[in-house]
């Protein structure tokens, strides 16, 4: 089984618009409202492709109860944990050719006595019922008020009970995790060039930040690049793949969906790579922020292979300023 664990759901709202113009009024196409946050959406992934997962829950407010109720109303298999902060909304403007703007609020604070009630609530969650927790899945933004290493105090938490720790955030968070030894990190091309300080303009390139990644803690890096595919660093090798997507809708949680195929394909190698690609493409192709389900998922789409390293990248990226302590 896999569990989840967002610090930081959401409400997510997403509106469909012919283009954003600044000032306007804009008549929308279509609009979706959705349960969020990164693991939030992992296990809805999970879900919708019939893979045993639990999400760990804190929700405070109107909007969350109704974050409850959507998560419920889909059958997600869920332990929600009461917090005094409200639960945020956030707000996605998704445009024809694919482009999204987002607005996140920062949600409500969490104090030290909630988040050991959530730890605590992971722990009994991953050895409850007959079938025990493989991974945990600990990702998304930090409240205000939660301190940069939490992710990094969780993980040496979970892994001391013999779970495996993926971790998906990004800033200082990110580089605190680190030195916990996760088995897992999930960057995007943004977050991976802040916690380096590496430029990115190939895939070479992005294999040496993924191995710095290694070198400070993380024993693999699944990095995500967009339009661009996936680069999987790990003790097996080194791999990239690419699942070309024609007509995009909402990229909004398509990391997430990569992340859930990745674990759902066993967690390592070329095929799991794969998987993740499949399911992540799946997802741009959706509207608003709904994961994929098999009828969705296009395997025959992904090409997986090792990278040539001095294949420039669509949309390269200089990390202008780093994060205040990038990786050395």
């Amino acid at each position: 089984m896999i569990l989840t664990l967002t610090l930081n759901p959401s409400l997510d709202r997403t509106i469909e618009i012919g283009a954003l113009d600044r000032g306007a009024v804009i008549r929308a196409a279509a609009a979706h409202l959705d349960p969020g946050g990164k693991g939030v959406n992992v296990s809805r992934a999970l879900l919708a492709n019939a893979v045993a997962s639990r999400a760990v829950v804190p929700y405070g407010g109107d909007e969350g109860r109704q974050l409850v109720r959507l998560l419920a109303a889909e059958g997600l298999d869920m332990v929600t944990v009461p917090v005094a902060g409200t639960t945020r909304s956030n707000v996605t403007l998704a445009e024809p050719d694919g482009t999204t703007t987002k607005i996140n609020e920062p949600g409500g604070a969490l104090s030290a006595a909630e988040l050991d009630t959530i730890a605590d609530a992971v722990l009994a969650a991953a050895h409850s019922g007959d079938q025990g927790a493989d991974w945990v899945v600990a990702s998304g933004s930090l409240p205000p008020e939660v301190p940069a290493d939490v992710y990094a105090r969780l993980c040496r938490r979970f892994a001391g009970a013999g779970i495996h720790v993926a971790v998906d955030t990004s800033g200082p968070a990110l580089s605190c995790a680190l030195g916990a030894a996760p088995a897992l990190v999930k960057p995007n091309l943004e977050e991976l060039a802040a916690a380096t300080g590496v430029p990115l303009r190939t895939l070479g390139d992005v294999v040496e930040a993924a191995g710095k990644l290694r070198a400070a803690g993380a024993r693999t890096v699944l990095a995500s690049l967009g339009a661009d595919g996936a680069v999987l660093v790990e003790d097996g090798g080194v791999w990239y793949g690419r699942a070309p997507v024609t007509e995009p809708r909402s990229s909004v949680g398509a990391g997430d969906a990569m992340l859930a195929g990745f674990l759902a394909g066993g967690g390592h190698g070329h095929h799991a790579l794969a998987q993740a690609l499949a399911w992540g493409a799946a997802a741009v192709r959706l509207p608003g922020s709904r994961m994929p389900g098999p009828a969705d998922i296009e395997p025959s789409a992904v090409a997986v292979g090792p990278p040539d390293p001095d294949r420039l990248l669509t949309f390269p990226l200089l990390p202008t300023p780093p994060d205040p302590a990038p990786l050395p």
